[in-house]
């Protein structure tokens, strides 16, 4: 009998010691990838196998920007406060509410095995990553988990959450409390004064091209440096080429050599509130449904946040009803917020999507229905070119308005499953030949062959134009003979219709009310085509006057404020024509307050600088920048470039609009062209931290290499995970 057991224990032993290590098994891995940097710095990662690439695919985008992959996750997993202190701590009580970390390890455990290797490999190329580059110093994540993925909820970070208010959290959380309406009336206007949060998506059919092949426009509008350009292969048939979500495991927009795909917000209504009617008894809280009391489900969760050198604790309660976690108070009530929360499902949609082959496989895949607070437009190598409006729509009782909280006691208020994808707004093929979406309404999408707004249940979407849409539809409009140059000009079209209905309304109040201080200002305005550029001195003058103008029509305005069209094609209705002369007064006045004279070009006024790696720029007007002739997306410009905040200087600074753009062809073979905002490091000293800066502002794209032996002809240095980039 000892004779067995030590020899039981011998081989135990044994079998140990020839374990691999988990750093001997991350080299293993290593072995199997390469990557490939071409001249802008772009990473080709080719693997054997998809969990390779995808190893291979965090560990480049943790050379290019580990700050922004870490970033990410703090945020997503709720422990943005251990680093930002305590006002963070309702953007973290937020992710816990619809996920704790517990559920999400759950979410990983009971994936697909597919799935699981690729979150594994995704969580090992980071931390293989962080263990051979030591000098790196996380601010908080020393180490990455693979049920992390699990809170991309939908394939983006943020998406439907992101919508959630953090202030009517704290109102409630806090102090039980319903968000003050001045308050909440506040966080409306911010919401709409904000630079729009959305792309622009254009799908070209074969019979408009020079070629005769389809054409994908990919232009989504984020903030700078939100996403980098990736190319990952593996010889499991995965060939994307794209824009990744710092710390995502797949190109969530972009193409392979057969498809393509491009997602812009939608406005289908994805999310709903539910006013709960809530019971106490025996010390339990319970909440009305139907006939019945149904428990609510209770739990605390103890967040930590940084208070100067130290740490504090805080522990908050968290409700739940099957409805969706308690959010907030409307009218005294407590309610609960419903979204799309399947995360297993959204990531297994956004990778497969990646390797679909033509149109069938690709309408396959959007039967999982995850891709929730997206549209998605299509063009493929076979020529068929797509709008999918949405991709996850509650049925719900049209009886009800769903616009607002509706009465969660009343069972017919419940979801009553998906639509299905056919009965979602899809086009397939308009006889115009082309498709666009730019946040817009979709029953515009097509011309005459849109989808009809009476075909569709009220809540599947606004039917709201703005004028990015109204651009793209009058440069589409009987146009053809398309290249991938001609598709990049047009995406950058100068015309801006907002000012084009809003300046007129000007000039006539000034002619109603003439000051001789202003006629020399006005009639620059009064001989401007509408159209931006870096000299423009009309550019600066409307921009100025736009904003405030709009400002100031919302101000006081509660519950039937204008959309921005309304109040632009009606400016004499919603102010005086004396008024909006003082207003542009103003603007004069200001204007020479800050730089000496009104008479500025745009280019000097509205500027691109990227002085660090930092997430945030301190931006400061005495040091380098570069002029920029595009404008803001709520004028109507496609090219979008917005502020989203300043560090109180005098110049504009832009945060957000195009990042990533790629112009794409299908054929026999597949081509494109791409842009990155900046450049694709995050490092100051790489040589790829701003060298797309300039070309950026001179409209001047490059080539995609996606084939391998383009990527070789372009190679500007080859290695493996581990070794010197």
């Amino acid at each position: 009998m000892r004779v067995l057991l030590a020899c039981t224990a011998f081989l135990f032993i044994s079998c140990t010691q020839n374990q691999p290590t988990e750093i001997e098994k991350w080299e293993a891995q290593a072995e199997n990838i390469t990557i490939i940097r071409d001249d802008f710095g772009v990473p080709h990662i080719y693997g054997k196998t998809d969990a390779d690439a995808v190893f291979g695919l965090l560990y480049a985008q943790c050379e290019d920007d580990f700050n922004r992959v870490e970033q990410n996750y703090i945020w997503a997993t709720g422990r943005l406060a251990e680093v930002e202190g305590e006002e963070a701590l309702y953007s973290d009580l937020r992710a816990k509410l619809f996920m704790t970390e517990e559920e999400a390890r759950a979410n990983y455990e009971n994936s697909p095995e597919w799935l699981k290797e690729l979150c594994d490999a995704f969580a090992d190329g980071i931390n293989y990553y962080l263990h051979t580059h030591p000098e790196v110093k996380p601010k908080l994540l020393t180490r990455f988990e693979p049920w992390m993925p699990m809170y991309f909820s939908e394939g983006s970070i943020g998406g439907d959450i992101e919508r959630i208010s953090t202030r009517k959290i704290k109102s409630f959380y806090e102090s039980g409390m319903e968000l003050p309406e001045m308050e909440a009336l506040q966080l409306k206007k911010e919401e709409e004064m904000a630079e729009p949060q959305g792309s622009n998506g254009i799908a070209i059919s074969g019979d408009l091209t020079e070629s005769g092949n389809a054409m994908l426009l990919i232009n989504p509008h984020t903030s700078f440096y939100f996403r980098g350009e990736v190319h990952v292969v593996s010889e499991e048939g995965l060939n994307a080429y794209g824009a990744v979500t710092w710390g995502q495991f797949f190109v969530y927009q972009g193409f392979n050599e057969k498809t393509g795909w491009m997602h812009t917000s939608t406005y289908t209504d994805v999310m709903d509130e539910f006013k709960e009617t809530i019971v106490k008894n025996d010390g339990k809280l319970f909440y009305q449904y139907g006939e019945e009391l149904r428990p609510v489900d209770s739990s605390s969760v103890t967040l930590t946040y940084k208070d100067g050198d130290s740490m504090k604790e805080k522990t908050f309660p968290m409700y739940r009803t099957h409805h969706g976690p308690i959010t907030h108070q409307v009218g005294g009530q407590w309610t609960a917020s419903a979204m799309m929360w399947e995360p297993v499902k959204a990531l297994e949609q956004s990778y497969i999507r990646t390797k679909q082959d033509g149109y069938d496989g690709f309408r396959e895949m959007m039967d999982i229905r995850t891709n929730s607070s997206n549209n998605t437009v299509y063009a493929d190598a076979e020529g068929n070119i797509a709008y999918f409006h949405g991709n996850f729509v509650p049925k719900r009782d049209t009886i009800f308005d769903y616009t607002e909280p509706v009465d969660g006691s009343n069972p017919k208020t419940d979801w009553q499953g998906l639509h299905t994808v056919d009965e979602n707004i899809l086009v397939l093929n308009p006889e115009n030949g082309w498709i666009q979406n730019c946040n817009s309404t979709p029953y515009t999408s097509a011309l005459e062959f849109s989808p009809k707004r009476e075909d569709y249940p009220n809540y599947m979407s606004r039917d709201q134009e703005n004028f990015r849409g109204i651009h793209a539809i009058e440069l589409l409009t009987g146009r053809s003979g398309y290249t991938l140059d001609g598709l990049i000009e047009l995406a950058h079209d100068p015309y801006l219709p907002a000012f084009e209905a809003l300046i007129p309304g000007l000039v006539k109040a000034y002619d109603e009310n003439p000051n001789p201080e202003l006629e020399e200002a006005i009639d620059v305005l009064r001989n401007w085509d509408y159209t931006t550029s870096e000299e423009s001195i009309a550019m600066t003058l409307a921009h100025y006057y736009g904003t405030i103008f709009w400002r100031a029509a919302l101000t006081g305005k509660m519950k039937s404020r204008p959309t921005q069209l309304e109040l632009f094609n009606n400016n004499e209705k919603w102010m005086s024509s004396e008024r909006r002369v003082e207003l542009f007064k103003q603007v004069l006045d200001n204007l020479e307050s800050d730089f000496g004279t009104w008479k500025m070009p745009w280019g000097e006024v509205n500027r691109y600088q990227r002085l660090n790696g930092n997430i945030r720029q301190a931006f400061d007007d005495d040091k380098p920048s570069i002029p920029i002739g595009f404008a803001s997306g709520r004028w109507g410009a496609l090219a979008a470039y917005g502020a989203r905040y300043s560090n109180n200087t005098k110049k504009i600074y832009g945060t957000r609009g195009n990042s990533f753009v790629a112009a794409v062809e299908f054929g026999d073979k597949v081509k494109a062209k791409t842009m990155l905002a900046g450049g694709q490091s995050g490092d100051p000293e790489s040589p790829h931290f701003n060298d797309q800066a300039q070309r950026y502002a001179d409209m001047e794209f490059k080539d995609a290499a996606y084939y391998k032996e383009d990527v070789l002809k372009r190679a500007e240095v080859t290695y493996s995970p581990g070794g010197k980039y």
